[in-house]
């Protein structure tokens, strides 16, 4: 399981970002996916979630009509794209397939400053 996320940088309050992931090593359209977040000196989160066929998706409270997570089962990738971006969202972003437990990306860092 191989999972590379893209798309992070820094963003001033307000903008928007499309955060990137694509998975590799397991028939990716079987298995429901997840973005994650942590900010510094704070447990991780789980910000998003798709189920396999993309018909379902799930938030936290905190990005609830703000984010959109989307997946593109064609080339094994799902995206997050962030909207109305907040300086609380500043965070390593990391995709997950909630099937494969032990198994994370790098990360993204994505910061919201002025």
């Amino acid at each position: 399981v191989q999972l590379v996320e893209s798309g992070g940088g820094l963003v001033q309050p307000g903008g928007s970002l499309r955060l990137s992931c694509v998975a590799s090593g397991f028939t990716f359209s079987n298995y429901a996916m997840s973005w994650y977040r942590q900010a510094p000196g704070k447990g991780r989160e789980l910000v998003a979630f798709i189920s396999s066929g993309g018909g379902s998706t799930n938030y936290a409270d905190s990005v609830k009509g703000r984010f959109t997570i989307s997946r593109d089962n064609a080339n094994n990738t799902v995206y997050l794209q962030m909207n109305s971006l907040k300086p609380e969202d500043t965070a390593v972003y990391a995709c997950k397939a909630p099937y494969f437990r032990a198994y994370w990306g790098q990360g993204t860092q994505v910061t919201v400053s002025s």
